[in-house]
């Protein structure tokens, strides 16, 4: 491994060398979180215009070669665990304990054949480690293949390792859906896979804010929003929403019509959704 510092603002995913695993210091987190990669093609079913992988391509992610996952996961546990990792990473010591384990990545995970496979196997060697249960086991995906039977197996298995899912809802409207995420799944179907989701395993909601084009966020996208956040009160088991703004630069065109949102913007639409009766957290 080439020795380096890490920042909530460098989530390079080539930083330990390896081809899954990579570790992170996760604002969400709070500390260390250890990210397996599944799509190492830069594919991805959807194409947010605030995502941060270079050369993203529509599509699926590759293969998965489970071996090798398996080998790098132990290897990259044993080192951070008995090696010396904090101090080549320059690691400060109140973030020198794994946060998590996080499926996440350059594309969105579900989309990968093996999915039930390669859960089981992460929570096998973390089980092992000693990693879990004090630590979370974090599958982070847009939500839009949950209906498909080999990722409900999936999220079954990762409940049974104590896991959770954090579910992306950036856009309760059809426009702003198609233009911050390219994707034409409707928000009926969305807030469908999020029931499904919610049944399944701990399921939390997470939104990036943010202002497009000088815009901030314009009061017909809040009101669908809320509405939204309703509907999920009545139909869904959310534990959580999770806010959070922009902290490191689009990789994509749209990149100078992006800005983050200030955290006094960010903290009154929390108190907004607070009373709707959900636990809301906001990473600015």
């Amino acid at each position: 491994m080439t020795p380096s510092s890490l920042t909530t603002l460098n989530h390079d995913r080539d930083v330990a060398g390896l081809t899954y695993v990579y570790p992170v210091l996760s604002r969400r987190a709070g500390g260390l979180s250890i990210g397996i990669n599944f799509n190492t093609n830069n594919a991805c079913n959807w194409r947010c215009i605030y995502c941060q992988v270079p050369n993203l391509v529509k599509g699926a992610a590759p293969d998965l070669n489970l071996a090798l996952l398996e080998w790098e996961l132990g290897f990259f546990l044993k080192d951070v665990q008995q090696g010396d990792f904090y101090r080549r990473f320059r690691v400060e010591t109140n973030n020198q304990v794994i946060k998590d384990i996080a499926i996440s990545g350059n594309g969105e995970p579900t989309s990968v054949k093996n999915f039930t496979k390669a859960i089981a196997l992460i929570g096998e060697i973390a089980t092992t480690s000693g990693v879990f249960p004090t630590s979370k086991f974090v599958l982070i995906t847009n939500g839009s293949l949950v209906h498909q039977q080999k990722v409900k197996e999936g999220l079954q298995t990762l409940n049974r390792y104590g896991g959770e899912v954090w579910f992306k809802l950036d856009s309760a409207t059809k426009q702003r859906r198609a233009l911050f995420n390219e994707t034409t799944q409707s928000v009926k179907s969305s807030l469908e896979n999020l029931r499904i989701s919610s049944e399944l395993c701990t399921t939390k909601l997470q939104t990036c804010l943010f202002d497009y084009a000088g815009q901030g966020w314009p009061e017909a996208e809040k009101q669908a929003y809320l509405d939204a956040l309703k509907t999920i009160k009545a139909t869904a088991d959310v534990k959580e929403i999770m806010l959070y703004t922009l902290a490191r630069p689009s990789m994509h065109p749209e990149a100078n019509r992006l800005a983050m949102l200030p955290p006094d913007v960010l903290n009154a639409i929390a108190e907004e959704i607070r009373q709707l009766g959900f636990v809301v957290s906001v990473a600015c």
